[in-house]
């Protein structure tokens, strides 16, 4: 008969994703995911394997959240450009209070690991790509109602909104004031390439 873990897997990657959010990949000790997993080294390595599969799980949970949010807009929305709009505005904006970091955690582990590290950066990278794919298909949807012009490549434009996300994300940073964020954003959408 197995035993049955005595925690609860979700709350800990939960938990995990927040402390690697906040301070990355190598200021994450193994004491601070102790603390925040509540878990000691043995339960860890028993159920990741090691920090790294407690970080890999990390980013794949993260990743999911996005798509997952992405996908509750469209549901939302009237249309797949107000669904790209209204998650550009909440990532860039609303991130800056609700999250661990105004940062995306994906693009924030790419920047940060390095070739030593050539699974987690795969895994960052890999789920960097299906954010981009799912923007691809809400555009492909936009221009079958007449949304974005039919002569654009959804997969360029979707990499085209990857980049003005993180380019946002970073200003944001430097910003005080969320109404110069909420005007780009606008006219992001409003304007050349969207049209």
């Amino acid at each position: 008969m197995s035993k049955k873990a005595k925690f609860d897997r979700q709350l800990v990657i939960e938990n995990a994703t927040n402390l690697y959010w906040e301070k990355g990949y190598h200021a994450t000790s193994m004491r601070n995911l102790q603390d925040a997993i509540d878990m000691r080294p043995g339960s860890i390595y028993a159920e990741f394997g090691s920090k790294d599969g407690v970080f890999k799980a990390s980013l794949e949970h993260y990743a999911q959240l996005g798509l997952a949010e992405l996908e509750n807009l469209r549901v939302h929305s009237t249309s797949p450009v107000e669904a790209l709009k209204s998650f550009v505005k909440q990532v860039v904006i609303d991130s800056q209070d609700e999250s661990p970091s105004c940062m995306c955690m994906l693009a924030k582990t790419v920047a940060e690991l390095t070739d030593d590290q050539p699974e987690l950066l795969s895994v960052a990278k890999s789920a960097l790509k299906s954010v981009e794919d799912q923007f691809a298909q809400l555009i492909v949807e936009a221009q079958k109602k007449e949304e974005v012009g039919k002569s654009k490549d959804p997969q360029e434009l979707a990499r085209f909104l990857q980049i003005q996300i993180t380019g946002l994300r970073v200003y944001a940073r430097t910003s005080d004031d969320n109404g110069p964020l909420e005007k780009m954003i606008d006219e992001l959408f409003d304007h050349h390439p969207f049209q």
